[in-house]
């Protein structure tokens, strides 16, 4: 995609986008056979619902079927949250990362794996979990230190009671068994 054609598609929805309270985090457009594929990747920080891509897709198609910038050939538009495993690049990725745990690729060569407790715009507080038994640590890493990052997928992660997403996933779990 050209530079040209990602400022005009950028400045064209980020009105759209940034009128339903998200984040733009990217436009991509690639080919796909005789059409192209214009994907749009929206987040906030309490996520998107699929009827709220529906929406934007909706109202996205509508401004650029009025507009030029996408030209005559025929393209699929996706409007997307980010998948769970993309990188961490912004501040704000951060912080609605707390309480996930990171992998990160530190500058000084060295990987951590480690939970985010707290995050300012300065860096990360984390918990590095203990080995063998251990008991977890506490580290602080700046931003400047870290070269890339992205959250670990955790398939058997134990509830955390203050963490208001499980908190809430476990009143449902309990709805069902007592209707069932």
């Amino acid at each position: 995609m050209s530079t040209t054609q990602s400022e005009r598609l950028r400045g064209l929805l980020e009105p759209l986008i940034a009128a339903r309270d998200l984040d733009l985090e990217e436009i991509e457009v690639t080919p796909a056979g005789k059409r192209r594929v214009l994907r749009i990747v929206v987040d906030s920080d309490e996520g998107v619902q699929l009827d709220e891509c529906a929406a934007l897709s909706r109202e996205a198609s509508q401004v650029l079927d009025d507009s030029d910038v996408m030209g005559g050939a025929p393209y699929t538009l996706e409007v997307t949250s980010p998948g769970a495993d993309r990188p961490l690049t912004e501040l704000r990725h951060y912080r609605r990362a707390v309480g996930r745990l990171i992998k990160a690729q530190l500058h000084e060569g060295g990987e951590l794996v480690a939970r985010i407790t707290a995050v300012d715009d300065a860096g990360l507080d984390l918990e590095v979990p203990g080995v063998k038994g251990r008991k977890p640590t506490a580290r602080r890493v700046s931003f400047d230190e870290i070269a890339k990052a992205r959250v670990e997928l955790e398939f058997s992660r134990k509830p955390d009671k203050t963490d208001k997403r499980d908190a809430q996933h476990d009143e449902k779990i309990d709805e069902n068994k007592e209707e069932a």
